[in-house]
Formats: structure tokens, C-alpha cells, sequence
């Protein structure tokens, strides 16, 4: 007799085994883990009696402990976050939870969780707790989710690796040797090792897809606007995104749908109905996807213009419509990205002065040494870099040729994905150059490290949706990452799409 065993029946023939026999604690977090597949299924487990929220709760601080070494967490909210199991277990089997009722979520240290450490991982915040709690953090709360802790990113998330930070280096859980891309590599790592359910990240640049795609999981960028930026300390306020890293599509749509909305503290929020994204996921349609040729030449590995082809190919034989596009602007959007994002910066980091908070330096005898010393020693290379770049191109003679040019092409740039989206509805690109490099590969050459995010910036210059999607591995079994990008708003089909692969 052939017996077909179903996920459940071997999570519960195993955990017979295990209370049979008194196995380690080694093997029940394990199968406690896969005992459920998406935020929706945990709750009907929790519902069912099948799962205890604070053992999953216990597992997962366990697991951080055991994954250490990959450096994902700067603060582990440990006790708070098993009082908080305990609370919603209640809550879930009275049935008065809510959406995220037992979701495990952490949140990128660029964001504020009243009475709790904001460090954006640099060394000028040392020790400073934030006052408030920014409006995504805090609608994740209102509706049940737990915050196991804050993780890990380029400091300023400024960085595409991970290696700016002062907590030092974040590893890649899929190969300790590589980074696991940035500047929210802490969000990738925790969500691609199984320390949590989901992580809120922030995409300037590409810093939500890119490290979802060295670290093989979901990093989805809404639209500008589309989530409240009140309470993310700012790189640069005309780019910054907060958005997802997610293992499934199902919890990127649950998320996005909660923490997306008009938010009365935040004056460029869009003012619209959120859509029920996680309830409309299946659809019929059959998208037409552009492929831009600027995406497709040199500098692309070719293992991942391969990943590219086969896909085409695959959804040109399910009767999906694939049409070539050109973005002609696509070769100035590095310059373009890093020039007006390095001003923002100088400006939103002025405000860092030793005086009101933060560190202070110690060598510090007048007012202006204490500015000097203080910013000297706070900063890392990586923000000074910026900083320095930024404040340049503002400067009285050169802010005609560079910061006002800028603002031109990027102009030009949002007008090439306008007339793109009049031929098709969703655009098909690589993620990234290359798989997840190795720790030290690029540090010595910023404009080389700065190249990480060509595919990626121009999505935060047009203020356009994307979602980088694990599709393949290379041949050194790393993660292959692809992205569609989508009209301003248009989520759903993003969303929809990657549901359907």
C-alpha cells in the first residue's frame, strides 16, 4: 500500500517521535518551524492548537542565538516579544485577533519603536531611543504582529553590501563568505535564515531587492507614497521606500495591504484606498511584459541573462505577451541617482552635531571643534563619502551643472517608464549585475560598488513600484533574483505576477 504523507501528517508523526523519544531542542525547533507556511496558515495552527505561539516565539530567539555569527540583529527584543505571544495566543483563540495575529516581524534600524534603540547602525546614534514609533512599525502592532527586534543595515542605509555598518559586517546565510547585499542586508538575512516571519526594510536605491535577491527571498518596493515615511530616519526623502522581505507572496500582500495608506504625518503619502492585495492574488490576465535592451548588455552576468531568457521564453509559451522596450535614459541613472541622493543626504545628516543627541566627541573645546570632532568620529567613511558629495554638488557654481541637471534627467527618466507602460504593463529586468559577491570583493572601489544598483535605481527615480523574486541559482548554488517593475501604484499586478510564477 502507497501512503501519500502530507506536510501536517509528517510535522505530526515527527513530533510524536520527538515527545516519544525526548529528542533535543535542536529537533523540535526545527519541525516547529516548518509547521506552517505563511502568516494566514500560523494562525489557523494557533487557532487549531497545532502550534503554541510563544514555543514558535522561543525558537526563533533560539535560532537567532544559533545564527549569531551572520551578525542579522542589532536589538533582540526578547522578553517583549514572548510577553506579546502570550497576549495574542489569547487574543487569537478568542477570536478577537487581527491580520497579522502572531506574525514575527523585524524592523530595520532605520526605524523608530518608541523607547527602543534607533541607531541606523552608526555610531552617532549610540545609545539614542527613539520617542515615537514610525507609522508602519506601528500599524504592523495595531494589528497583532510581534517585533522580535531591529536588524542590521548599512549605516545612513548607505551601502549596497552591508559593510558600512558599525555593528560590523552582516553574513549571507546561503554562503557566510558573501555579503548579503544592502543597505538592508539585516532584514535579507533574518527573513532568508529563518530567524522570523517577514522584515520591513527601506529601498533608496534598490536596498530592499537587492539584498532579496543575494539572499534568495522576497523584497518588494511599493510605489512613493504608497507607505508613510514618518518616523524612517531619511537618506534621501524624494527616494526612501519602506517595503517587504518576505519567504511567500501571500505575506508580502498581507503586509504591504496593512501598512500601506494616507498617513496625516506625512505630507507626501497617497491619498487613495488601499486595495485588498492579499485577497485578489489569482487573476487570469495575461500581462504584457516588456524586456528594456538597456538592461540585457554589458556588465550582466551570464548566468543571469540566461535566468532572463528562460523566463521569457517560459511565459511566451503561456501565451504572455513579451515585447522589447527601450529606456533610453537607463545609462544615467546611476550618475543621476547619486548625484541627488548624496545631496539629500548632506542635508538630512546636518542635523547630526553632538549638540542635542547622539555621541559626542570628548575633544571637543569650542562649539565648532565639538560640530568637527564629533562628526569625524560618528560618521562612517561610507556617509562622510556622501556627505562630502553631496554638499559639493549644492555648492554655490556647481549646483547649475549638477544637482539642477540632475533634476532634469530624472525627469526624463520617469517620462521613459510613462511611455513604456502605454505598451505594456509590467517590465522584466535582472535585480543585479551578479550574484552576492564576496566580503571585501568591492570595498576598495566605491564607483565599482556603486554599479550594484544599476538595475534598481531607476525605479526610485520615477517613484515606480518593483519586486525582485528569487527565480534560479547560479552555478555556485547562489541566488538568482529577477525583478518586474510596474506602473506608480499599480502593486497589484507586481503582486500578481509573482504570485502566478
Amino acid at each position: 500500500m502507497v501512503v501519500m504523507l502530507t506536510h501536517d501528517f509528517v510535522g505530526y508523526l515527527l513530533n510524536k517521535f520527538i515527545n516519544r523519544f525526548n529528542l533535543s531542542t535542536k529537533g523540535r525547533r526545527f519541525t516547529n518551524l516548518l509547521k506552517y507556511s505563511s502568516i494566514s496558515d500560523k494562525i489557523n495552527k494557533v487557532k487549531s492548537g497545532e502550534l503554541s505561539l510563544k514555543d514558535n516565539i522561543s525558537e526563533l530567539l533560539s535560532r537567532i542565538k544559533a545564527n549569531k555569527h551572520l551578525n542579522a540583529f542589532n536589538f533582540v527584543f526578547e522578553v517583549d516579544s514572548l510577553k506579546e505571544a502570550e497576549r495574542i495566543e489569547v487574543k487569537i483563540k478568542s477570536g478577537t485577533y487581527r491580520k497579522l495575529a502572531g506574525a514575527v516581524i523585524a524592523i530595520k534600524d532605520v526605524l523608530s519603536i518608541k523607547d527602543k534603540p534607533t541607531t541606523c547602525s552608526s555610531k552617532i546614534l549610540k545609545d539614542f531611543k527613539a520617542l515615537y514609533t514610525a507609522t508602519a512599525v506601528q500599524k504592523l502592532i495595531d494589528e497583532d504582529a510581534i517585533i522580535i527586534g531591529k536588524t542590521n543595515c548599512d549605516e545612513f542605509a548607505m551601502g549596497s553590501s552591508n559593510e558600512n555598518s558599525a555593528f560590523g559586517n552582516v553574513l549571507n546565510p546561503v554562503d557566510n563568505s558573501r555579503v548579503p547585499g544592502g543597505s538592508s542586508g539585516g532584514s535579507a538575512a533574518a527573513v532568508a535564515a529563518d530567524l522570523c516571519d517577514a522584515a520591513l526594510g527601506t529601498d533608496t536605491g534598490g536596498s530592499i531587492r537587492q539584498p532579496a535577491a543575494f539572499c534568495g527571498v522576497y523584497g518588494f518596493k511599493p510605489s512613493y507614497g504608497r507607505v508613510s515615511r514618518y518616523g524612517l530616519t531619511a537618506f534621501a526623502s524624494s527616494f526612501d521606500c519602506i517595503g517587504t522581505f518576505t519567504k511567500n507572496i501571500e505575506d508580502a500582500a498581507l503586509i504591504l495591504e496593512v501598512i500601506s495608506g494616507k498617513d496625516n504625518l506625512d505630507s507626501t503619502s497617497y491619498d487613495s484606498p488601499v486595495p485588498e492585495y492579499s485577497k485578489n492574488l489569482s487573476t487570469k490576465k495575461k500581462f504584457r511584459i516588456g524586456l528594456p535592451k538597456e538592461y540585457l548588455g554589458e556588465g550582466l552576468s551570464e548566468e543571469i541573462r540566461n535566468a532572463i531568457d528562460s523566463l521569457a521564453k517560459e511565459l511566451s509559451s503561456k501565451s504572455f505577451e513579451i515585447i522589447h522596450i527601450s529606456l533610453p535614459h537607463t545609462e544615467y541613472s546611476i550618475a543621476t541617482y547619486y548625484i541627488l541622493t548624496t545631496a539629500e543626504a548632506s542635508s538630512n545628516l546636518a542635523r547630526y552635531d553632538g549638540a542635542r543627541y547622539g555621541y559626542r566627541s570628548e575633544n571637543s573645546g569650542t562649539l565648532i571643534d565639538m560640530y568637527k570632532s564629533s562628526r569625524s568620529e560618528g560618521f562612517g567613511t561610507e556617509v562622510k563619502r556622501r556627505i562630502m558629495l553631496g554638499t559639493y554638488v549644492l555648492s554655490a557654481g556647481y549646483y547649475d551643472a549638477y544637482y539642477l541637471k540632475a533634476q532634469k534627467v530624472r525627469r526624463l527618466i520617469k517620462n521613459d517608464f510613462d511611455k513604456a507602460f502605454e505598451k505594456v504593463d509590467l517590465i522584466l529586468t535582472p535585480t543585479t549585475p551578479t550574484t552576492a559577491f564576496k566580503i571585501g570583493e568591492k570595498s576598495d572601489d566605491p564607483l565599482e560598488m556603486y554599479l550594484s544598483d544599476i538595475y534598481t535605481t531607476s525605479a526610485n527615480l520615477a517613484g515606480i513600484p518593483g519586486i525582485s523574486f528569487p527565480y534560479s541559482k547560479d552555478s555556485n548554488g547562489l541566488p538568482i533574483g529577477l525583478q518586474f517593475l510596474a506602473k506608480q501604484f499599480d502593486e497589484l499586478s507586481l503582486l500578481q505576477m509573482s504570485y502566478y510564477l
